[in-house]
């Protein structure tokens, strides 16, 4: 299972780093032809945008796994040192109904926009929306994991 969980993770990390990329080809590319040639690529405007989506959510994820999104904990730490470990699940706990929220309203909006096609693209609206869906599924796993598991410390898995 562990091993699963590596994999997974690196696959995210895989997935991040080829949106990243196409979204500078296309950008690059679009720039070019368009002060060189006159001309562009019409639809890489919209999958850089859709790109920068999934890479924004999945950097959420990655964020919350590893711990590295924002938080002040010095006044939890230095005032009341024996709630610490009461406080920190009790905002995975919110962190866990707030993907939830996440969760829920973009799994509504993306069947609200599936059948609606981009004519630029091809593509369904609703792949904005699925971004929100499995980052939300994603936070969701972790902040589960970190409420009723150990913590999670990411600084093991490079020792091994």
């Amino acid at each position: 299972m562990r091993q699963l969980s590596i994999w997974l993770w690196q696959f995210i990390d895989i997935i991040m780093a080829v949106l990243l990329a196409a979204m500078i080809l296309l950008v690059f590319a679009n720039v070019v032809l368009r002060y060189g040639f006159s001309s562009g690529l019409r639809p890489s405007v919209e999958l850089s945008r859709l790109g920068f989506v999934w890479v924004v959510m999945l950097g959420a994820v990655t964020a919350l796994r590893r711990g590295e999104h924002l938080a002040v904990t010095e006044l939890a730490d230095r005032l009341f040192p024996r709630a610490v470990p009461f406080l920190r699940k009790a905002i995975w706990l919110v962190i866990l109904v707030s993907v939830w929220m996440l969760f829920w309203g973009a799994a509504k909006q993306t069947l609200a926009n599936w059948n609606n096609i981009s004519p630029l693209t091809g593509l369904p609206s609703g792949l904005f929306y699925l971004a929100g869906v499995v980052s939300g599924a994603l936070m969701g796993f972790v902040a589960l994991f970190n409420l009723f598991g150990p913590l999670h410390k990411p600084d093991d898995e490079a020792q091994e």
